[in-house]
């Protein structure tokens, strides 16, 4: 049986800038895989990650920069877009939005529990 990764890695694109960080990925690659087929030309997708320790906390901020090429009918048009987000680092380097020990709200109970009293 394979292990399971660490990092929950569709979990953590959907958390990356609130989801728009994912949205921009998608959008980079529809239009430069537009592009390469309008064009006949290559086009370039990037997507660079780098981590840096918040003070002496278990937390980091990852800095997400979107780099992208896409071919135009003269020549190229590109675009370059980077945003942070802090993320804790949990056992084994898990990456994720919330801490591992985060105790879960369960709101649904207690929005029955008001309901009920009413």
């Amino acid at each position: 049986m394979a292990e399971q990764p660490i990092t929950d890695v569709n979990t953590l694109l959907d958390d990356l800038d609130a989801g728009v960080f994912r949205e921009k990925i998608a959008r980079a690659l529809s239009d430069a895989a537009a592009g390469c087929v309008q064009h006949g030309k290559a086009a370039k997708v990037v997507l660079t990650f780098d981590l840096k320790q918040i003070a002496d906390s278990r937390q980091v901020d990852m800095s997400h920069k979107l780099t992208y090429s896409i071919p135009t009918a003269k020549g190229k048009r590109g675009e370059e877009n980077t945003t942070k987000t802090p993320l804790y680092v949990g056992a084994r380097g898990k990456l994720s939005l919330f801490p591992d020990n985060q105790l879960k709200f369960e709101l649904d109970k207690h929005q029955q529990e008001s309901t009920e009293r009413s």
